[in-house]
């Protein structure tokens, strides 16, 4: 019964949603289901919107100055190293906003803030924070947000669903201010930062955004930033900045044949290939955008969109080999920034029977993703802890997926599920003596 109870579970696992906000923020709304093992998939293709990713310094809209804040909006959390202890050096709290950051607060000498968005007596404004790209970090890039996830912009970063009013509530007083292309970072001196999305969120939500984690920078290789695509000359920076225009105004064939000039003009432009790749999938020309993602790795193998990218459509056919293999050299490139793509890389070794690389790279998800936007990890883990019959951390794991993802399309099942390893446990544990 174990192994059939297994079998179910892994078909129907959920597959992280595919489409949630941009960013490493709190994604809103239900999941996509993408498959693990046997069953069909969830579509032909996966949806890549051909939006633009901005120019090569990751800007989509870029602005001089942060959005005003119109009515108090309070949040709080804590700071944190990846090895669980507070950062000993300053931490700064800032919102970054279409690539300008602006100084919000401090954290304290044990890693907590609490401070309230557009107040910032006492707090120093470096001349850095003035403009666009004033941010050393990886905030409003090209590629897939930390979450892994497609924004408006193309696969994901700082694309965001602009011109939407976050401030509005029930008393429709005043217009608001527009957080959707804003996110919450902590600075601090030799760290990169997770980024906490303040998409949608409103003054009365609840103030507490989680535990951001820092990352010491030089840990790994991999950049949201094509280098190798910033040499590109002028003609081919032109072919692709029409291009990212025609996407705009959703004339898509005009903007493959802007991209395709840029990369015949200069083969080793790796952001033109992944924006052809993602027009290619979104007219149904699959292979054409596998070719194309290619290209671009090939032509900058630390350029990690293409990977990001690639990675969404081998899940999506189920090639599982090619999935670990191409998530694997992801995470060696960026261990950090995508906890979504330690998912995928453990359904693929889990589909190849490497449970224990699966459980290894589901651990690393549930770690990193410290705002719960991939439960799925927490589905995966309860399957692999069933099986080798430690049902209460199975059982530990099916709960917290369902605290994460009351609403999902098959929470149903999973109550099913956790029913069954409950009756299991129970039936497992140590029977009183008479």
């Amino acid at each position: 019964m174990l192994a059939r109870f297994g079998m179910t579970i892994v078909t129907l696992l959920a597959g992280a949603g595919l489409l949630p906000q941009p960013g490493f923020g709190q994604a809103r709304g239900g999941t996509s289901t993408a498959p693990v093992s046997g069953g069909s998939s969830t579509g032909s293709s996966p949806s890549i919107p051909g939006g633009t990713t901005g120019n090569s310094t990751g800007n989509t809209n870029p602005t001089t100055t942060s959005p005003p804040i119109n009515r108090p909006i309070y949040i709080s959390g804590r700071v944190m190293r990846e090895d669980g202890t507070p950062p000993t050096e300053e931490v700064v709290i800032e919102r970054v906003c279409n690539g300008s950051s602006h100084a919000e607060g401090y954290a304290d000498s044990k890693g907590y803030f609490s401070l309230q968005l557009g107040s910032t007596g006492g707090v120093f404004q470096d001349a850095s924070e003035t403009g666009p790209g004033g941010y050393g970090g990886r905030g409003g890039s090209s590629g897939m947000g930390r979450t892994g996830g497609m924004g408006q912009s193309g696969m994901g970063g700082g694309g965001g669903m602009g011109g939407m009013d976050t401030m509005g509530g029930a008393s429709g007083g005043g217009s608001g201010a527009n957080l959707s292309n804003c996110e919450i970072r902590a600075r601090v001196a030799g760290y990169r930062s997770q980024a906490v999305s303040l998409f949608n969120r409103r003054s009365l939500d609840d103030p507490n955004i989680g535990t951001i984690l820092l990352h010491r920078v030089g840990e790994s290789e991999g950049s949201a930033i094509s280098a190798v695509s910033l040499a590109a000359p002028k003609d081919a920076h032109k072919a692709f900045e029409k291009g990212q225009e025609a996407v705009k105004k959703q004339k898509i064939e005009d903007a493959a044949k802007d991209y395709q000039k840029a990369v015949e003009l200069y083969p080793k432009y790796a952001a033109a290939w992944c924006e052809l790749g993602k027009l290619q999938v979104r007219q149904n020309q699959t292979d054409e955008g596998r070719k194309s993602f290619n290209s671009a790795i090939e032509a900058d193998p630390k350029f990690i969109e293409p990977y990001l990218t690639l990675s969404l459509l081998e899940l999506q056919a189920q090639q599982w080999k090619d999935l670990a293999d191409l998530s694997d050299r992801a995470l060696k490139l960026d261990p950090f920034d995508y906890p979504r793509e330690f998912f995928f890389n453990a359904v693929a070794h889990f589909n190849l029977k490497e449970v224990d690389a699966a459980e290894k790279s589901a651990r690393e998800a549930e770690r990193l993703d410290t705002r719960h936007d991939v439960p799925d990890s927490e589905h995966l883990l309860g399957v692999i802890l069933a099986q080798r019959h430690d049902y209460t951390a199975a059982a530990d794991h099916l709960r917290a997926y369902l605290q994460y993802r009351p609403n999902a399309s098959d929470a149903e099942t999973v109550r099913a599920q956790l029913a069954q390893i409950e009756k299991m446990q129970a039936q497992a544990a140590p029977q009183p003596k008479p």
